[in-house]
């Protein structure tokens, strides 16, 4: 596959939807559709959000050099990929409003693999507001998903969208995260290990232009690249008024699937995905079921969690955990020694999402 890469062409319209930033926002006050804006031709752009005298804004667009936006991007470890480059995700460029550029941290042979028809991909989304159970599913999904050979994108916010990420990149499989800020910042700064994990791992992706800002309106248009690059949308909590279901809804427009988890009709942090589920979206308990929307039933197996490749001594404690010695005594006899060995153990094992403490000091399997 010959790479093309971003050309100067495409380098001007990132930089200027960067430019007009402070106007879309306004814009979006004004409730102007975000993506038939995104959606316009520079000129159809500058004339639409450029004020009463746009000519100093085309004067900056005529003179645009691309060199500096180049190097810049070169500097920050980002790879520039545009609409006319192979490399660009096909699901992507289906989109009337489809980003002219996608800046790229991570290595372009993962996102080569987004562009192959025989892989098919999965969005998973939710609130930063999780429960303990909503991030145990997302991370759970995010793990039996990439297990299953299936690429993982989310937006790498807390809660929902991180940990189905870190999910899927503790299973040593693709997580995409797709970022309102410049691929090369950390946002939110608390995920900066999780951003560093997906960089060299899997990848990190942004419309906006090396030094760029997000704005307000940056999140619902990173929303709808995190609908565009999925065959599928699987949203885990959402109230009723989230980003999450903006996701869905764009995922809708687009005409792929949307899925939900359900959650207990008195939570409000589950009215959203009970709504998805109410008008028709795909019901989802596991891994096994996202599967089953992609491939048809019995299509592709889920992989359980033992196939996770763990260190022996993890191990030796995973397995007596599954067959019922769910206590630190149970594992550890009368010995000290061994009970602050299986208190490290069980400790490792909950990070990574494979165990769940439980009332009474028990531990147990997570999904």
């Amino acid at each position: 596959m010959t790479a093309v890469l971003a050309c100067d062409r495409c380098l001007r319209q990132a930089w200027l939807v960067q430019r007009l930033g402070g106007r879309l926002e306004i814009a979006r006050h004004e409730e102007v559709r975000l993506p038939e804006v995104l959606a316009l031709s520079d000129e159809d752009l500058i004339a639409a959000l450029g004020g009463p005298d746009p000519k100093e804004i085309r004067a900056e667009h005529a003179s645009f050099d691309p060199g500096p936006a180049r190097a810049a991007a070169a500097r920050a470890g980002l790879t520039p990929v545009c609409v006319h480059d192979p490399l660009y995700p096909r699901r992507l460029a289906e989109m009337r409003d489809a980003p002219s550029v996608l800046h790229v941290a991570g290595a372009l042979e993962r996102l080569e693999r987004l562009g192959d028809e025989e892989v098919r991909t999965v969005a998973i989304v939710g609130t930063r507001r999780a429960t303990r159970d909503g991030l145990e599913v997302a991370r759970a999904l995010g793990r039996d998903l990439a297990l299953a050979g299936v690429p993982v994108m989310s937006g790498m916010a807390l809660g929902i969208d991180s940990a189905a990420q870190r999910g899927a990149v503790d299973a040593g499989g693709l997580s995409v995260a797709v970022l309102a800020g410049c691929a090369d910042v950390p946002y939110p700064r608390r995920e900066r290990a999780l951003h560093a994990s997906l960089v060299q791992k899997g990848l990190v992706v942004s419309e906006a232009p090396t030094g760029g800002r997000a704005w307000k309106w940056s999140f619902p248009a990173r929303n709808r690249i995190i609908a565009g690059l999925a065959d599928l949308t699987v949203v885990v909590e959402a109230a009723e008024r989230s980003g999450s279901l903006i996701t869905a809804d764009l995922a809708m427009r687009l005409g792929r699937d949307v899925a939900a988890v359900p959650g207990p009709v008195t939570s409000s942090v589950c009215a959203g995905t009970n709504g998805l589920l109410r008008d028709g979206a795909v019901l989802v308990r596991d891994a096994q079921d996202v599967l089953d929307a992609l491939y048809g039933a019995g299509g592709a197996p889920v992989l359980r969690t033992t196939a996770v490749e763990l260190e022996p001594h993890l191990a030796v404690i995973f397995d007596a955990v599954a067959e019922g010695r769910n206590t630190v005594a149970a594992l550890a006899g009368t010995s000290t020694e061994r009970a602050e060995q299986a208190m490290i153990g069980l400790t490792e094992l909950e990070l990574r999402g494979l165990v769940r403490r439980e009332p009474g000091g028990r531990y147990a399997v997570a999904l």
